[in-house]
């Protein structure tokens, strides 16, 4: 990601509608998927911490960041310990050290995917979940892409197919961010076919205003009602909740 972009990501993920909502649905899936008690959790690639104080409602959280600049402000939040790190060979925990993992928008920052997912099956426990999302829809690549440092879009099949490799025995994807998802790929569209002069990468990180910003998180965190029971055949991100296969 442009080391700009992290401030102004600290500025605007505990209130922006984008961030509110997925947190919701993280929150939701976490509940349903059986953690033990004090729960040992490692949020993989943190950012600047907008996701430890809810995981830290499931269990003793740790972050691991690569960028020093988003690392510290993490830790300035005072919640875990930031420890740097990058997949997939330079993590300083031992095999089977944590219940569950979470990449939240990180796998698809990573050039060799496979080789991460791998990394991640071996630092869970037996039977450790993992809970991940990434953009979806090549077709959506843009300049919000581009400044986030992002390798590539995942559609559902493929993802699915890349975890069942990794040694992932999948209990739930879909899609998500759904009933947002034709204004999106409208937007998206015309920035591409304008030549990128309809906006910048920089405005989809912009507030809304109060109001709106209210509806909007409203609306994404409603998916959880629906994510919970099936699941979406279409939407911007990609939600999976994985178990560590035994075999």
């Amino acid at each position: 990601m442009d080391p700009a972009l992290y401030g102004q990501m600290r500025e605007l993920e505990d209130r922006h509608w984008w961030f509110v909502g997925r947190r919701k649905i993280v929150a939701s899936w976490l509940q349903s998927a059986a953690l033990p008690a004090r729960a040992r959790i490692l949020d993989l690639g943190c950012g600047t911490g907008g996701n430890l104080t809810m995981l830290s409602k499931f269990g003793d959280v740790v972050g691991a960041e690569l960028d020093d600049s988003a690392a510290q402000l993490a830790r300035d939040r005072g919640i875990a310990p930031i420890i740097r790190g990058e997949l997939p060979d330079t993590l300083p925990f031992a095999a089977e050290s944590f219940d569950c993992i979470s990449m939240l928008d990180v796998l698809e920052h990573i050039p060799d995917d496979a080789n991460a997912l791998r990394a991640v099956h071996d630092l869970l426990a037996a039977n450790g979940k993992l809970l991940l999302t990434v953009p979806a829809f090549p077709f959506l690549w843009g300049a919000h892409d581009v400044a986030h440092h992002h390798q590539r879009r995942y559609r559902a099949a493929p993802l699915r197919a890349l975890l069942q490799q990794s040694r992932f025995d999948i209990q739930h994807l879909s899609y998500c961010n759904s009933w947002l998802f034709p204004p999106a790929v409208a937007v998206r569209l015309l920035r591409k076919w304008l030549g990128g002069n309809i906006g910048t990468a920089g405005t989809e990180l912009a507030l809304p205003p109060a109001p709106l910003n209210w509806v909007l998180a409203t609306l994404f965190a409603s998916e959880r009602h629906v994510l919970n029971h099936g699941r979406f055949p279409f939407g911007v991100s990609l939600i999976a909740l994985a178990s560590k296969a035994s075999s």
